[in-house]
């Protein structure tokens, strides 16, 4: 048994394991097939609602900086603020949020940074 096998160059301009548009490997779509529903412009399978305002609808003004429990819910793991866009606060209670954050973490109510 003789194991001849010759592996051919691929025929095209594209070197081998690239993949397919934007050099990407795996391949990816043809150059000219449609794109998929559900990016930019398109219809997707899920709707995602638009986020209302936790305390505009509960109608808090005062964000008090003493409720842990609250707050909590606007810090992530490491102890990062969470964004606006992640959370749907509105601009000024997200602002009103950040200082009762600040003041509970410099009173030691919050943690800075997560633990080790």
């Amino acid at each position: 048994m003789s194991d001849d096998v010759q592996v051919k160059a691929p025929e095209s301009g594209v070197p081998s394991g690239s993949g397919g548009p934007g050099g990407h490997p795996g391949g990816g779509r043809p150059a000219g097939a449609p794109r998929p529903a559900g990016g930019p412009g398109g219809r997707g399978k899920f709707f995602r609602r638009k986020k209302v305002c936790k305390f505009c609808t509960e109608k808090i003004d005062a964000i008090p900086y003493r409720d842990v429990r609250l707050l909590q819910g606007f810090v992530a793991e490491r102890g990062k603020i969470v964004p606006r866009r992640l959370t749907g606060v509105c601009t000024t209670h997200q602002r009103r949020l950040t200082r009762a954050i600040k003041q509970a973490r410099n009173i030691a109510l919050l943690p800075f940074a997560a633990r080790h």
